[in-house]
């Protein structure tokens, strides 16, 4: 991303990945595994869940909707799930039980601290999500809420990432202009911003344990 130079007015943030993170599924995977009386390795677990995560997130999967309803978000993931059926019977349905509810996902460990700095610099901050279900709810149990001007759900608005529909959507929310705005997200989708005249910044896909990195964005923003 090049240096900002306009003035910047609002900071949006994607949610999943970027903010929060889904429980550990490798975990729910073995624990299942073995109440069904199949052995199988946290390595081998974390490889399955890696592989299912990774095919969600390419613009086949993303392209099918499944962040408008509640229902194509389950109906779209548990066809992807059942994959892992074939492994132990049962499983597809723990996991999306367990791990893509938004209430058992957690902020990473630098999110608090990067939401407090950005509001600091006296920008506003919203978040912007491909998600089918309200996520105020799930900023206010770890306390966030305070932190967020508003939201923008793809459910809501009627229109996911890359659509700039929803990024318009989002600062409009805010009451700025898409050029005084920043996207920050860590998926191709999110620079779907550009299209709608925001700056776009992209996390890096590699980071230590639960800290996300976020410290990166405060450096873009001076």
């Amino acid at each position: 991303m090049a240096p900002l130079s306009a003035p910047l007015r609002a900071v949006l943030f994607d949610w999943g990945d970027t903010l929060f993170h889904a429980p550990h599924a490798p975990e729910v995977i073995v624990s299942f595994a073995r109440s069904s009386g199949v052995e199988i390795s946290e390595a081998r677990a974390r490889e399955m869940w890696d592989e299912i995560w990774t095919a969600g997130k390419t613009p086949e999967e993303i392209a099918k909707g499944r962040d408008l309803s509640i229902e194509a978000h389950r109906r779209v993931w548990m066809d992807l799930f059942a994959r892992l059926d074939r492994v132990v019977p049962g499983l597809s349905s723990v996991l999306y039980e367990r791990v893509m509810d938004p209430h058992s996902w957690v902020p990473y460990t630098d999110t608090r601290s990067a939401l407090e700095a950005v509001r600091r610099r006296a920008l506003k901050v919203g978040v912007v999500s491909n998600v089918p279900a309200d996520l105020r709810p799930v900023f206010a149990k770890h306390g966030l809420d305070r932190l967020v001007d508003s939201y923008t759900h793809s459910f809501e608005v009627g229109a996911e990432k890359p659509s700039p529909t929803i990024f318009l959507a989002a600062a409009k929310s805010l009451g700025v202009k898409p050029s005084e705005t920043l996207m920050v997200g860590d998926h191709a989708v999110d620079r779907g911003a550009e299209r709608a005249g925001m700056r776009v910044f992209i996390l890096p896909a590699e980071f230590d344990g639960d800290v996300r990195g976020l410290d990166r964005v405060l450096a873009e923003l001076g």
